[in-house]
């Protein structure tokens, strides 16, 4: 099953995509379209071409696991997604994400702030997937 990874933001969107075996999550995208119809029809247009049947939102919780402003919004937006794709939507806990994104990137020595603020998104995005892809193999008992 091929399932969409989201890592949705006001600014921009990271887009990754599962391998056709639902094991691997592979970068796709940074989406700077501020507009929420024109986001959405941009992420439509990438589950018609791939074939998806799941997508995943990263749900931005505190750190603390209490819901701020940033949630709601982002319900509102993958409610918006599920309507419109007419398959699945599901939200993930995608806490330390972002933080887990930018070591990765220290790691690989990308420092400059214009490649990081276009890779960090869909960085996000491969983890938010991962880990929802690994969740599943455990409890698949793969």
């Amino acid at each position: 099953m091929k399932v969409l990874g989201v890592d949705y933001g006001e600014k921009r969107t990271g887009i990754a995509i599962s391998d056709d075996l639902g094991l691997i999550a592979n970068p796709i995208k940074t989406i700077t379209e501020t507009n929420k119809t024109c986001l959405i029809n941009e992420i439509l247009q990438i589950i018609k071409e791939n074939n998806i049947e799941k997508v995943i939102v990263g749900k931005p919780l505190n750190m603390n696991g209490t819901e701020g402003m940033r949630v709601q919004k982002t319900i509102e937006f993958a409610d918006d997604l599920e309507k419109q794709a007419k398959i699945h939507v599901e939200l993930i806990d995608e806490r330390l994400t972002t933080v887990t994104a930018h070591n990765i990137l220290n790691e690989t020595g990308l420092n400059g702030s214009k490649k990081r603020k276009n890779i960090i998104d869909t960085l996000s995005a491969v983890i938010i997937l991962q880990q929802y892809l690994n969740r599943e193999d455990i409890k698949n008992g793969r």
